[in-house]
């Protein structure tokens, strides 16, 4: 891992605890009450940075704004691996399920074309298969279909959180938290996540909050379910638990799984000299990966352009690095999705703890009760900024 960016290391926010406190150099915010003694994450009280290099990169390339929009390929994509797929569950219909032909068909092909339609709807979540909105949520549900389980309605809403309230405490549901980073604090228990972090990406938002019934969320649950019925009508049982053991093996100890790890995981190691003027820096919040995987992947590796510009489509990331080099070159990056689970496990000083928490700002996006609303905050309500979605 390339890094130029020095590690922020302060003192805990309460003398009991182990946890270190990032700040920005030019001033420091007021520090918030926080009843666990036992919290370890890193607190910051500083803007998540994103916003503040989109409008930085702005300035200094407005061209960078005509590379948002819709990708038209991306429907064909979705397209191949949707039939890809249904493909593989059929022809292995009659294949036992414990036998090595649909083992290794459901890891090498069916969990590395489930992984990348989990991200397919990560890309349609930002608006980015077709311009109408309606058109990108029910395309989302189409691929959703070999999935097997409805889920691309409620991550809209969560995901569109996550980049709105980066690291905000009880709305970033990516954050894991801190009942997981304590019982999970351990060679065995991070080898445990990693097995099993698709169920925990799965469950930990309904535990954070609750997001409001809608249509689209009917929509998606009666499309896959009854896809589902479909299927084992005429192709059998265990052709959907291929597609199931698929989405399993894409969210478990995967190649492209590394990238759940890669994406906001503090990898930089503690610099716990209090006198040391790195600590004036603040810790990276997100790392970028520019391997081959991406290729699989939409491109999801190039996650600080990413969540820069989340309305510029997987085709045109590599263009905007390009573009804004001198502001990508010396970020912190992954160079490969494999050791970063393998770090991740063996590193004692990796864990789930090795988060970035704020205590305020940001805002929840939550679906409204028809097909295209959304509930919009007040900053939306400024107008957008450009590049965001």
């Amino acid at each position: 891992m390339r890094s130029s960016v020095a590690t922020a290391t302060l003192p805990p926010r309460k003398p009991s605890g182990t946890s270190f406190t990032v700040k920005a150099a030019e001033k420091e915010q007021p520090q918030p009450h926080v009843d666990d003694e036992g919290d370890k994450f890193f607190w910051t009280y500083t803007e998540e940075p994103h916003r503040t290099r989109r409008m930085a990169i702005i300035k200094a390339h407005p061209e960078v704004t005509k590379l948002c929009g819709p990708e038209p390929l991306t429907k064909y994509v979705v397209a191949l691996v949707v039939g890809t797929q249904l493909a593989c569950a059929c022809l292995l219909r009659n294949t036992p399920m414990l036998s090595w032909p649909f083992l290794v068909t459901a890891y090498v092909v069916g969990a590395t074309a489930n992984q990348n339609l989990f991200l397919a709807i990560h890309e349609i979540s930002h608006n980015l298969a077709f311009r109408s909105p309606l058109a990108n949520r029910v395309f989302a549900v189409f691929a959703n279909l070999p999935i097997g389980i409805p889920y691309s309605a409620s991550f809209r809403p969560y995901h569109l959180t996550h980049h709105k309230s980066l690291g905000v405490n009880g709305l970033d549901t990516d954050l894991p938290t801190a009942f997981e980073a304590l019982f999970l604090d351990s060679v065995a228990g991070k080898a445990f996540f990693c097995t099993f972090q698709i169920l925990f990406y799965a469950l930990r938002p309904m535990f954070i909050y609750s997001l409001p019934l809608t249509k689209m969320h009917l929509f998606n649950i009666v499309t896959q379910l009854a896809f589902d019925y479909a299927l084992v009508r005429f192709a059998g049982g265990r052709a959907l638990g291929y597609l199931i053991l698929s989405s399993f093996l894409a969210g478990s100890l995967h190649p492209c799984a590394g990238h759940f790890i890669a994406e906001h995981y503090v990898f930089e190691k503690p610099n716990k000299d209090a006198a040391n003027p790195a600590n004036k820096i603040p810790l990276p919040e997100t790392y970028s990966y520019y391997g081959p995987l991406n290729f699989f992947t939409y491109n999801v590796g190039l996650h600080n352009e990413h969540h820069d510009f989340p309305a510029v489509p997987w085709t045109r990331l590599p263009a905007l690095n390009r573009i804004a080099h001198e502001f990508y070159d010396d970020l912190p990056i992954h160079k490969s999705w494999v050791n970063v689970m393998w770090q991740f496990v063996w590193d004692k000083d990796i864990s789930l703890w090795c988060r970035i928490k704020r205590q305020e700002g940001g805002r929840k996006v939550g679906a409204g009760r028809g097909w295209n609303e959304e509930e919009l905050g007040a900053n939306e309500k400024k107008g957008p900024i450009p590049g965001v979605r």
